[in-house]
């Protein structure tokens, strides 16, 4: 089953401490955004000159509010110890995680920096949110990836984008919550009926992964990707909200990441497909484990 939410943290002097702690980081990186904003929509100038010299602005700028978010969350004293496969640097790659909660996105921030490649973060977005200031306004001029929920109308569209981060070789960190949406238990149960339906083994702790719009990155981006990072996300005493994220109450998470270069990768759809599923039932065994015993198996 899904993890149990956080708990609210107690005492009414640690709670106006955190309390406060979260307004200021909400009003800092809110304040930071709306600058970026308008520093991304004052790069827009630069097209006419040169589109990369753009790119370059916007990574620059995307990637300062990325850090201060997650300088903050470090400051506030969230440990996110990260452990799997040796990195290299510098490799263009796909990100595939596990989705339980907004804080996915942060807890993938310190990975991303770590790495050196907080700039070039490409998110799978639901369409809608390009429209709201802030966040969706900033990831319009950083490529990020808006998709419809409507298979027809986002294939064409979306090969089109990739295959143009790859011809125009665009440094890239695409990012992906490949079972489409954060879990939760009724979303949960409706999988484990399906997998029932089909005939196939439920996870416990996942959501059945949705394989086109993976398939479909990889036929893409191939040509351009150096490996894909399956990372798995860990919460050590439960599942925080955004606002227990930004007060402080989130002590630890842990973050498992598993290396793959695109070259092992099966070139075949179908094989792909298996391939992903494969990995995400790896994925629950590496969930319960932890689990159970608070760390992850030792390889």
């Amino acid at each position: 089953m899904p993890l149990s939410p956080l708990s609210p943290s107690v005492g009414r002097g640690l709670n106006l401490f955190r309390t406060l702690k979260g307004v200021v980081a909400l009003s800092v990186t809110m304040s930071l955004l709306l600058v970026c904003n308008l520093l991304q929509i004052i790069s827009a100038l630069c097209l006419p000159i040169s589109r990369a010299l753009v790119r370059v602005l916007n990574r620059w700028i995307g990637g300062f509010w990325w850090t201060t978010c997650d300088l903050l969350a470090l400051w506030w004293g969230v440990d996110i110890p990260i452990e799997g496969s040796s990195l290299p640097q510098k490799e263009n790659v796909m990100v595939i995680a596990n989705h339980q909660a907004m804080t996915d996105i942060n807890t993938l921030f310190r990975l991303a920096r770590q790495q050196g490649r907080i700039g070039d973060l490409k998110w799978f977005v639901k369409d809608i949110i390009k429209y709201i200031p802030g966040v969706g306004w900033g990831m319009i001029f950083l490529d990020c990836i808006f998709l419809k929920r409507d298979w027809k109308r986002d294939k064409e569209r979306l090969y089109k984008q990739l295959s143009r981060f790859q011809e125009e070789q665009i440094p890239i960190w695409t990012l992906s919550f490949v079972e489409g949406t954060r879990i939760r238990p009724h979303k949960h149960e409706a999988s484990i009926e399906y997998a029932q339906a089909q005939g196939i083994e439920h996870l416990e702790h996942l959501l059945l992964p949705r394989t086109k719009g993976f398939c479909l990155t990889l036929d893409a981006l191939r040509g351009h990707l150096d490996a894909v990072y399956d990372t798995t996300i860990g919460y050590v005493d439960g599942v925080p909200s955004l606002w227990q994220w930004c007060r402080g109450d989130v002590r630890k998470v842990a973050l498992h990441v598993r290396r793959f270069p695109i070259s092992e990768l099966p070139n075949d759809e179908e094989e792909l497909k298996d391939w992903l599923k494969v990995r995400w039932r790896e994925k629950d065994e590496l969930l319960s484990y932890f689990y159970t015993h608070g760390v992850w198996p030792q390889s």
